[in-house]
């Protein structure tokens, strides 16, 4: 397991801290991206070599361009790449949801998401070997009023991932992954706190999290995955 590169996007707070908590505890090199400077100064204090983590706002193609770039000379291809990035805009119906929201949630979700895979996928399909795990949610498989926005996002990563999964070569895997209701800033946002507070916080679902992903592989290429144990209603 120490040998395994782990990368993760949007891991400044909620469920991509917890796991690189949870990760770098196991042994795993793990690399991280979010767009808060400090927050990833701070875990690069406290984690250090050889793990990384950088400011990038995955939304900025380039920005996306240059970190991969920077990773793959140091470290090679993730074994294993998770796309957990995302933003959602306040409650509201879908005509009163601000143009630049809108468009903010599907920068980030959709068009980020495919930035990182544009950046690392060439190198893992060449070693024909890597998992990539989408975060997808309830909300891309179910809807609810008043986050068309979020629900739009994620039905894009569900049929993005979908498809990828059939592109790829044999000995590699493409899954969305359900990461189920966890209680973090997002949910507390779309649910109010207390309501919210019902459900496990993030700590608690990369106990479950953790050792499910890492046993991901080949076998589970293009399946809609949900991590066991975690809530999903």
């Amino acid at each position: 397991m120490a040998s395994k590169l782990i990368l993760i996007t949007g891991c400044s707070k909620g469920l991509g801290l917890a796991m690189v908590r949870s990760f770098t505890a196991l042994g795993p090199t793990v690399i991280g991206c979010a767009r808060n400077a400090k927050a990833m100064a701070d875990l690069q204090r406290e984690l250090g070599s050889p793990h990384s983590f950088t400011a990038v706002d995955v939304a900025d193609a380039s920005a996306v361009k240059t970190w991969a770039g920077q990773v793959q000379e140091k470290y090679g291809a993730p074994d294993l790449l998770l796309n957990n990035a995302a933003v959602i805009h306040p409650n509201a119906p879908f005509w009163k949801v601000p143009a630049d929201r809108f468009d903010q949630v599907i920068d980030v979700n959709v068009k980020g998401l495919a930035n990182v895979l544009r950046t690392f996928l060439p190198a893992m399909v060449k070693l024909k070997k890597g998992v990539i795990v989408n975060f997808s949610s309830g909300w891309g498989r179910s809807t609810s009023p008043e986050v068309s926005g979020y629900c739009a996002s994620k039905y894009a990563v569900e049929g993005l991932t979908a498809s990828l999964a059939q592109e790829l070569p044999a000995g590699m895997a493409a899954v969305a992954l359900n990461p189920g209701i966890i209680n973090t800033e997002m949910l507390q946002d779309c649910f109010g706190r207390e309501s919210a507070s019902h459900y496990p916080d993030a700590n608690q679902w990369a106990k479950s999290a953790v050792p499910f992903l890492l046993k991901l592989g080949p076998k589970d290429n293009g399946k809609p995955l949900t991590v066991p144990g975690i809530p999903t209603d």
